[in-house]
């Protein structure tokens, strides 16, 4: 999937949940017809899990590809946080954590039980 802009993918997943509230109608609309009368019970409940299941493939379609672009976006806008950290990171910052870690490693040495 190509690179969406913020507004282009909000346009995306808008459209995805219009296509989902469609849905929901649909089935509301075929229960109405089941409830007045003039719709067999079991005709009612087939093309309403017709529908179900239609939705439920169109769903899982684009989520599948919506899934990779955000986890591409956030490895991308990811990289610009990362990168803006360390600008404003001190460089006497790796001598604090190298001291953090022999202390934990000290400490975990401490609890391991003798054999």
């Amino acid at each position: 999937m190509a690179v969406l802009d913020v507004t282009q993918k909000a346009d995306v997943y808008e459209t995805l949940s219009s296509l989902n509230t469609a849905f929901a109608g649909i089935v509301q609309h075929l229960q109405k017809l089941e409830r007045t009368g003039p719709f067999k019970p079991k005709s009612a409940k087939l093309l309403s899990g017709l529908a179900q299941e239609l939705q439920a493939e169109i769903n899982q379609e684009f989520l599948e590809d919506l899934h990779q672009l955000e986890l591409d976006d956030w490895n991308r806008f990811g990289k610009v946080r990362q990168a803006r950290e360390k600008e404003l990171a001190d460089p006497d910052d790796v001598f604090i954590k190298a001291e953090e870690r022999r202390k934990e490693l000290a400490k975990q040495k401490r609890k391991k039980p003798k054999r």
